[in-house]
């Protein structure tokens, strides 16, 4: 009788302790959401100069951060302007991050 209790209880923590994982998930995912930057435009796509233009309605500075597929930082800088020289990178297909004050977008970024 005390067996049979007792797995009953670790059924009703077992489903317990996975309820409550599930909403912190998704309360971080809605958390780490991109906030758009207003007017984003990138070009060209895929590069085959070695430069990248980004623009956005404000001419604020843009944190720029370049991530292999591994997802390891390859190439980390800040721009005041519109241009980025990524002539440095291998061809291959990477993701970019652009921060630009609060607001950050990522995108897929392919080097020919």
């Amino acid at each position: 009788m005390k067996k049979k209790y007792f797995y009953t209880f670790l059924t009703v923590l077992f489903f317990a302790l996975t309820v409550s994982a599930q909403e912190g998930k998704a309360q971080t995912s809605s958390r780490l959401q991109d906030t758009t930057i207003e007017g984003l435009s990138f070009y060209p796509n895929p590069v085959s100069n070695g430069k990248v233009y980004i623009t956005s309605k404000s001419a604020l500075e843009k944190e720029i951060i370049i991530f292999d597929i591994l997802g390891k930082i390859v190439l980390q800088t800040f721009i005041t302007s519109k241009e980025l020289n990524v002539s440095a990178l291998s061809p291959g297909i990477y993701m970019i991050k652009i921060k630009e004050a609060e607001a950050t977008a990522t995108r897929k970024l392919i080097i020919k």
